[in-house]
């Protein structure tokens, strides 16, 4: 039978459906709004600014005012303890046996100098210029189970170290890198894409002066013959016999160094590396 009027239209409906009851009536959606604001960080209409006081009005007290009494950094006289302490170099560590792991794992080849650029290549050690990182610290967790015979140029080296490495044949050298030097060194693929020259390293600072040219440190402004003589004086103090290595077949690679003013093997200073082209852009002469 076929529906005539909207009354009877809306009896059929009704009879369908279920009764009315306490259970299925609701109010109409977004008919009751909540006037507080959440329960914000406690329990209601506070909106988690507490009730009263300094609290309520976030009128909060300044760092290291002790409400009228006189400040503890006033209170005692001044200690220069950290004086120029954002100013001083860092030196992240990487132990010998990290470098022996490197070397057996074929990151590192030992049959090629090391320098801060190889030792970044890897990918596990990072040098941040920004944060005043110049270069790396040399330790002797390892010293012990060192076997490799390297030619290796790091920026900081203890004499345990220097031994370690010098026991089995091998040449360490400490050097310094300013912070311009730096960024080209930590990523040379940055510094080639820019088409820039590569940049001259500059002497070390003055407070750096006598570490680097120092031959008990090996370092790289010091006499070639003052570091043969130190060598044997540091084979006596712990007892080994200095190899010789001008006998070694691998004496090339052992005596390879940078210049003072070089950053890179085999390239020199004002040089233009271009990636796109695959050529190396050099200086007239």
């Amino acid at each position: 039978m076929a529906v005539k009027h909207t009354t009877e239209k809306a009896l059929q409906m009704l009879r369908t459906l279920p009764r009315v009851t306490i259970g299925n009536i609701r109010d109409n959606p977004q008919s009751k709004q909540n006037v507080k604001r959440g329960r914000g960080q406690h329990g209601g209409d506070k909106h988690g600014a507490g009730n009263k006081g300094s609290g309520q009005r976030q009128n909060y007290m300044r760092l290291g005012y002790e409400t009228g009494n006189t400040p503890f950094y006033m209170r005692f006289q001044y200690e220069p303890y950290y004086k120029g302490h954002h100013l001083k170099r860092e030196y992240p560590p990487i132990s010998l046996h990290q470098l022996q792991k490197l070397i057996d794992t074929d990151r590192l080849d030992a049959r090629a100098p090391i320098d801060l650029t190889t030792i970044c290549n890897t990918g596990l050690f990072e040098i941040r210029p920004d944060r005043l990182h110049h270069g790396v610290q040399l330790t002797d967790v390892g010293a012990d189970d060192f076997r490799a015979k390297i030619n290796i140029e790091v920026q900081h080296a203890p004499e345990s170290v220097i031994a370690a490495i010098e026991r089995n044949g091998g040449v360490i050298r400490t050097a310094y890198y300013d912070p311009h030097s730096l960024y080209a060194v930590v990523n040379p693929k940055k510094w080639f894409e820019k088409g820039v020259p590569i940049p001259r390293r500059m002497l070390p600072p003055q407070d750096a002066v006598e570490y680097y040219t120092d031959a008990r440190n090996r370092g790289y402004l010091a006499d070639p013959e003052r570091i043969s003589q130190e060598r044997l004086v540091l084979a006596q103090k712990y007892g080994y016999t200095l190899p010789k290595i001008e006998d070694d077949p691998d004496y090339a690679m052992l005596v390879e160094a940078k210049d003072p003013r070089q950053i890179f093997y085999g390239l020199n200073p004002g040089w233009v590396v271009s990636l796109k082209d695959r050529a190396i852009i050099k200086q007239k002469e």
